[in-house]
């Protein structure tokens, strides 16, 4: 394997909090002030087309990760944003009108779901001791009411992996649109958008694409865009943004109807720097590397941990339930080493990425071992 810590710039010691922050890669450095800060610098307002054609540029990025089409994409600035703009663009709810998702959703989306009550919107969840990834549970909840089932791919608290394609296909038997979350796996988990036959996803690259905050993104199948009306619309969400006539607006044919007002482009200016750091070393390499590294982490854990997972069916993060006896003496081995983890409830969480070094992984998986 080669080395590509040398791409990033890493804070000193292990880290393995991918799932929150990923690390800077030094070209997303160069990108934000090549396409951003430069071209501000020497062209002031008319660096526009540059800003927006890095922009577009993005959104290529993106496609070519996802296997889908820039067109279908359109930037956000956070899942939770976009989540309200896509079921606000729905046509009302009458009697078909309840969101499902499981309880071990990220909440954010779950205040969204919340909020849009006074729309006429049902909200359900499913019991967080069901299993997210049983079809069987899913069978069971769905109803010809059911007009938006939400999908979580990875979930953050438990890394469980949800087989999207076969929960889709069973939403839309009841004709529900499927939205899904991909903010914990899109930069880990190879991810086939032509495969799942879904409606929405929503993800950003604040995590394992390493590309900072405020560069989120909404994908959209293709032929369901025209009957999408968003309601939070500005001049860039106009089929021509500069025709700039008050009394005339027709949304964009393409995903760029959800865009807005006037667009933030330094998030997505540093954004395609790690994108293309992270599309020229290979998503199926990271996936690969990070599904080693779990492997050498995971079985210095076996006798600190409650229930056992399994890696062939959960994403990129380990979520490890520590029995109570061993949690300050862990705590205290990862504070020396320099450890980057953090912990939910009673789960910690590690996440290796491609820029973690494989030799002291197994350094400090054998530290770990001498706990038990």
């Amino acid at each position: 394997m080669a080395d590509y810590a040398e791409k990033f710039t890493l804070p000193n010691g292990h880290y393995l909090l991918s799932h929150s922050v990923g690390c800077l890669p030094k070209a997303a450095a160069q990108s934000l002030h090549t396409h951003y800060l430069q071209t501000w610098q020497q062209l002031g307002g008319d660096a526009w087309p540059t800003w927006l054609a890095t922009i577009d540029a993005f959104c290529a990025e993106l496609a070519v990760l996802l296997n889908a089409k820039p067109e279908e994409l359109c930037p956000q600035a956070n899942v939770s944003s976009a989540f309200t703009k896509y079921l606000q663009a729905l046509p009302k709810p009458a009697e078909k009108n309840q969101i499902l998702m499981h309880a071990t959703a990220f909440p954010s989306l779950g205040f969204v779901a919340q909020s849009l009550a006074d729309q006429g919107y049902e909200f359900t969840l499913i019991d967080t001791r069901l299993n997210p990834a049983d079809l069987d549970v899913w069978a069971a909840h769905l109803n010809k009411r059911t007009v938006v089932t939400l999908i979580t791919h990875v979930h953050s608290n438990t890394g469980v992996l949800s087989p999207v394609a076969d929960i889709s296909r069973l939403a839309q038997q009841y004709h529900s649109k499927v939205v899904v979350d991909v903010a914990q796996s899109v930069g880990v988990v190879p991810i086939d958008l032509m495969q799942w036959g879904v409606d929405c996803v929503l993800g950003s690259c604040v995590k394992w694409l390493c590309g900072g905050p405020g560069a989120g993104f909404m994908w959209l199948k293709s032929s369901s865009i025209a009957e999408l009306m968003p309601v939070d619309v500005g001049w860039f969400s106009h089929e021509q943004p500069f025709e700039f006539d008050i009394r005339h607006f027709r949304y964009a044919k393409s995903a760029k109807r959800f865009w807005g007002g006037t667009p933030c482009v330094a998030p997505f200016a540093t954004a395609l720097g790690s994108l293309k750091t992270i599309n020229a070393i290979g998503i199926d390499r990271i996936a690969k590397y990070n599904r080693h590294l779990r492997q050498v982490l995971y079985p210095a854990f076996k006798g600190l941990i409650d229930t056992e997972l399994d890696l062939e069916h959960s994403g990129g993060t380990l979520c490890l339930g520590i029995k109570a006896q061993y949690v300050d003496s862990l705590k205290q081995l990862l504070q020396r080493k320099g450890c980057f983890v953090d912990q939910r409830g009673t789960v910690l969480r590690l996440s290796p990425h491609i820029y973690n070094n494989e030799a002291a992984m197994q350094v400090l998986a054998h530290d770990i071992t001498q706990l038990a």
